[in-house]
């Protein structure tokens, strides 16, 4: 799902994968400082990608001019359409009073009600009830990150408690507030090494769900992953979980999808990882076509480096992706192993 990162607490290196992606619905979130040509940009900049290391983000135009920089004239960052100031006031107004209805932010900008629902979700992403539940759950995270306990933030945060917040967000990836609180450190996972016809298979979990599958690995690269967690070897509580993780790789099929999960990524890896779920079982997708689902056929360099970011091989199928000429293309665990993949799935 779409996350609403680039609001609060968002890092540069999140920043930079959204430049990357050219993704439109950022623009207005921050600005694309290039001190090697002295320009700044939108996110979503049709030019070519600068190199990393010239580049610096400004939260606005304003602070990019401060610094030297003048705007690109290809994308024009200094200025907004009648259209984006509606849409950066109803995202102001959600911040400042909370989910709001329709009618009310249509009375706010002066559009008719479906008008403006439609106007909102092609430059968002969301309609603006799922952008307040996606705000509510992200100020959820950055109060665990400081130290709140998981009361006071769902509090905070505007939840009337913790059975709202699970039923809002059931489902989705990586989504217990817990796992969000202090980095990581603290979690206990429960792993095995299990013998598969594919090769040795690790797989870990939380007691939310898998947070680790990999083909050839053992503890040292678990550890790796995870160096802040508590790792202990699964015992019987595991035992059902991790014999539905090996089905699914032995006789792979639409059940798999039910497995749970506990995975955590940037907002962008986070949206790649759920599309690549979307995947039909059997099918198969180009880096392109990936990317043109998630709304930007450009970006797809960026969908490559959420793929090869992906923790949980086979349940969260990025063997599904293959390069445009129908070729495999590249594979962390070696080309066999997703060809045979992809042969039991029926491709």
């Amino acid at each position: 799902m779409f996350h609403v990162k680039h609001y609060e607490n968002i890092t540069d290196e999140e920043r930079w994968q959204i430049a990357l992606a050219k993704d439109r619905r950022f623009d207005g979130a921050f600005v694309t400082g290039v001190h090697s040509t002295g320009i700044y940009c939108r996110p979503s900049c049709p030019a070519r990608a600068p190199l990393r290391r010239n580049v610096r983000f400004y939260a606005t135009p304003q602070a990019a001019a401060e610094a030297g920089l003048r705007p690109c004239k290809r994308c024009s960052p200094n200025t907004q359409s009648a259209e984006e100031a509606c849409v950066l006031a109803a995202i102001a107004a959600i911040r400042d009073s909370g989910p709001m209805t329709l009618d009310q932010l249509a009375d706010l900008t002066g559009y008719a009600p479906t008008h403006f629902q439609r106007l909102f979700k092609r430059t968002v992403g969301l309609s603006p009830a799922a952008f307040a539940r996606a705000l509510r759950e992200e100020r959820v995270k950055a109060a665990l990150g400081r130290g709140l306990g998981v009361t006071e933030a769902l509090s905070e945060a505007g939840y009337g408690g913790s059975e709202q917040f699970y039923a809002e967000t059931k489902g989705r990836l990586g989504m217990k507030p817990g796992d969000w609180s202090r980095g990581g450190a603290g979690k206990r996972v429960h792993w095995a090494i299990l013998p598969t016809s594919l090769g040795e298979m690790l797989v870990a979990a939380t007691e939310v769900g898998v947070c680790c599958l990999a083909f050839g690995e053992g503890e040292a690269e678990l550890r790796a992953r995870f160096p802040r967690a508590e790792l202990v070897p699964a015992g019987e509580d595991f035992r059902g979980l991790f014999a539905r993780v090996v089905e699914a790789v032995e006789q792979p099929g639409p059940g798999s999808a039910a497995i749970p999960l506990d995975v955590k990524g940037t907002a962008f890896q986070q949206r790649v990882w759920e599309e690549l779920r979307r995947i039909p079982h059997g099918e198969t997708r180009s880096y392109g076509e990936l990317a043109a689902a998630l709304g930007n056929p450009k970006a797809s360099r960026a969908v490559g480096g959420a793929n090869g970011a992906n923790h949980v091989a086979v349940l969260i199928p990025c063997h599904r992706v293959i390069a445009a000429d129908g070729t495999l293309g590249g594979y962390a665990y070696g080309l066999e192993i997703k060809a045979e993949l992809l042969r039991r799935e029926g491709r």
